[in-house]
């Protein structure tokens, strides 16, 4: 049975946000990944055009996310479901860190405004 311990979280680091990977095909799950964003107090991720299905369930803090336009402050416990083709943006407004947990299906690119496409280390 695939155990993966929280120590055993491969960690990396882009556009101030830490992303903890837990699920992805190197630790034998064939279908899915799963990461922990920890988004600190100030940060502002540009923003990217997903190719897949990514479900946000924010797990601390609060945020501010734009979804194709469109901004809604989430609070800890609510989930975005963010569909292939939509372009999503994070914030955190707050003087507090927030932290959510993300899942994808493998194999997830990215696009930023600037066309660069990014397939993230943790989402392969």
């Amino acid at each position: 049975m695939p155990v993966v311990r929280s120590s055993e979280g491969t960690t990396h680091e882009i556009h101030g946000a830490r992303f903890v990977s837990y699920a992805h095909p190197r630790v034998g799950s064939k279908e899915l990944c799963a990461w922990r964003v920890e988004i600190p107090a100030g940060t502002q991720a540009p923003a990217h055009t997903v190719d897949r299905e990514e479900i946000f369930h924010l797990l601390t803090g609060e945020l501010l996310i734009t979804l194709d336009g469109r901004a809604e402050r989430v609070t800890a416990g609510d989930t975005v479901i963010i569909n292939p083709g939509a372009t999503l943006a994070v914030e955190n407004p707050t003087d507090r860190p927030a932290a959510s947990w993300v899942t994808t299906s493998v194999g997830l690119t990215t696009e930023l405004a600037d066309g660069t496409r990014l397939t993230p280390p943790w989402a392969n």
